[in-house]
């Protein structure tokens, strides 16, 4: 009977289940140490393959050309017709309709509606971001802006999961709206667009 209660006891010890409960692991959008830019989430590799969404398309995805910000918009657009990335007339209006209208939902609470960085939540302390009109963010590409939505940058963290390509690209149209509004006299302007402008404008 003994030996029988020392097998017991043998036998319960090893039923001790830790699975990967204390297993070293990094949980959703927890920091890390370990990579440079903090953050344990990790980007694809470079030339990976996705399973369900194939996006061979750097430029459109990315922002990138050769690894570096591109300087120009995607050569298609996601319209009725995939069309080039327009450049007037209503479909321009309709994008930038909607980079406006995603700017508000996603970037004017700490960057301003004239991207000032005089935002909402700033004015309740979090760190000001710099205004579009400093004359790095004037002059830098267009992947620039498109890779800081995607990817993040200081405090702000990725929107590349929260907003499709698509709007990525028409939130940086519409920024560059904002930087040649605010960055054009109106002595520059011809007559018929000083008759658009709003009183306070003038």
């Amino acid at each position: 009977m003994r030996h029988l209660a020392i097998i017991l006891v043998l036998l319960l010890a090893g039923c001790e289940r830790e699975d990967m409960a204390s297993e070293p692991k990094d949980k959703p959008m927890q920091p890390s140490a370990f990579f440079a830019d903090g953050s344990s989430a990790r980007p694809p590799v470079i030339g990976a393959i996705s399973r369900d969404d194939l996006q061979t398309d750097s430029l459109f995805y990315r922002g990138l050309v050769n690894n570096k910000p591109a300087a120009v918009f995607p050569d298609h657009y996601p319209t009725e017709s995939d069309a080039p990335f327009p450049t007037r007339g209503p479909e321009l209006r309709r994008v930038l309709d909607r980079g406006r209208q995603q700017f508000t939902i996603y970037c004017a609470m700490c960057h301003g509606d004239s991207g000032d960085g005089q935002g909402i939540i700033v004015q309740r302390g979090f760190p000001v971001p710099p205004s579009y009109q400093l004359d790095r963010l004037r002059t830098a590409p267009v992947g620039h802006f498109f890779d800081v939505i995607n990817n993040g940058y200081g405090a702000m963290y990725s929107y590349g999961d929260r907003i499709s390509a698509a709007d990525r690209w028409a939130i940086v149209a519409y920024i560059r709206t904002l930087q040649m509004t605010q960055a054009t006299s109106v002595s520059a302007l011809s007559p018929s667009q000083k008759n658009n402008l709003t009183p306070e404008a003038k």
